[in-house]
């Protein structure tokens, strides 16, 4: 597979993940780490199956520890953080400082052996991230970063910094077939449920189109998305990946504001203005060889 290709691959996690918010909002009020322990274990299992009908085995998740480490850490380790930074910080402001994590892949790419890190991938990100700090503030300057948020605030980095960790050191286990994601799956459905059964409320989906919509993550955006996201890092243009990455919450809002779960806004206009263009700029490069 080329360099092209594989980020082609990667980009349609972006566009799965940009569902993510739609087919929650018609799942129910399922809370968290049930929805996690549900979606990654539909994942999980349904990956098994497609393993064993390809290989015939499941040898694939014989993998050394530091393997399951990064994986486990990566997937289980950044939803956790996330989850706790939204109880601990204003959802907005906890958002914004998670959505640090393509910025941080584009900065930490540069780390990687045979990867250069230009100016226009660095201004790319920052687009997206303003871009990104438009869409979670809604246009408003309603971010306000209280001392007594600290913690949450912190929680949230850390949150940016393990997935932008897991994404850019997926690199260095290039060898490792993307298959093994299935393994890590399901771990983060495992540990999901222990921590949903220590202090979360049993709610289930109630209604059959909660179900479906269940099924639909579990399948694309907490599911597939993993796999093609993994190829996207291990094969692909991290740079590029990374400052696309900001395009997920603008499609997000646009899928709501098309199923009439959000309103249009300027300020939504001027997010997919700025997204669109810094994944252009940080783009330039792969543009020019496709060219």
């Amino acid at each position: 597979m080329t360099r092209s290709s594989a980020t082609l691959v990667g980009l349609t996690a972006i566009l799965m993940w940009s569902m993510l918010a739609l087919m929650t909002a018609a799942s129910g009020a399922v809370p968290p780490f049930l929805m996690n322990a549900l979606c990654f274990g539909i994942s999980g299992v349904v990956g098994l199956a497609i393993v064993r009908a390809r290989q015939g085995s499941f040898a694939v998740l014989r993998q050394p520890w530091p393997v399951w480490a990064l994986g486990v850490g990566g997937l289980f380790g950044y939803h956790f953080l996330y989850f706790t930074a939204l109880k601990a910080a204003p959802p907005a402001e906890a958002s914004l400082i998670c959505y640090l994590w393509p910025l941080l892949i584009v900065l930490l790419s540069g780390l990687l052996p045979g990867e250069r890190l230009k100016p226009h991938h660095i201004a790319g990100a920052l687009l997206g991230l303003v871009g990104a700090a438009l869409i979670v503030t809604k246009g408003g300057t309603a971010l306000a970063l209280s001392p007594a948020n600290a913690f949450g605030y912190g929680v949230a980095l850390a949150a940016a910094l393990v997935w932008a960790g897991y994404s850019v050191l997926s690199r260095r286990f290039a060898g490792v077939p993307s298959e093994a994601v299935v393994g890590f799956c399901l771990a983060t459905a495992i540990l999901s449920a222990l921590f949903h059964m220590i202090g979360e409320p049993a709610i289930w989906p109630a209604r059959l189109g909660e179900w479906l919509a269940v099924v639909g993550l579990g399948l694309l955006p907490v599911g597939l998305a993993f796999f093609t996201w993994d190829i996207g890092m291990k094969r692909g243009d991290i740079q590029v990946l990374g400052a696309a990455a900001y395009a997920a919450p603008l499609l997000s809002t646009l899928l709501l504001v098309a199923f009439g779960f959000a309103a249009p806004t300027w300020s939504l206009a001027a997010a997919c203005v700025l997204i669109s263009g810094g994944g252009l700029i940080a783009a330039k490069d792969m543009l020019r060889r496709r060219g």
